[in-house]
């Protein structure tokens, strides 16, 4: 069952995330991960939930969403992320029809 990886990021220094994006890509492909939101515009609709910056990932499964973010490759570039954004983030199991 694949899992997913959402991130909400509000971005704090556009240069230092501009080579976050260089090479984040390849890290997750690496995994057997894809982007299915990258960015893009977004519409609040509910809650008071406005996300200035949304990402989302699927990995073929959430086990395999952890490796990638435990990846010596990942862990490599992740400080250049962190020190950049203010991020929220989580894994979450897709869904299986009963």
């Amino acid at each position: 069952m694949a899992g997913y990886f959402l991130l909400e990021i509000n971005v704090q220094d556009q240069a230092a995330y501009s080579e976050y994006l260089k090479v984040a890509p390849a890290t997750v492909k690496q995994y057997g991960g894809k982007y299915l939101i990258r960015g893009g515009s977004v519409t609040p609709v509910e809650g008071g939930w406005n996300p200035k910056r949304l990402v989302l990932l699927e990995f073929p499964s959430v086990e395999q969403a952890k490796r990638w973010l435990d990846s010596p490759e990942y862990r490599k570039i992740a400080p250049i992320r962190e020190r950049s954004t203010h991020s929220k983030a989580v894994i979450v199991e897709g869904y299986r029809e009963m």
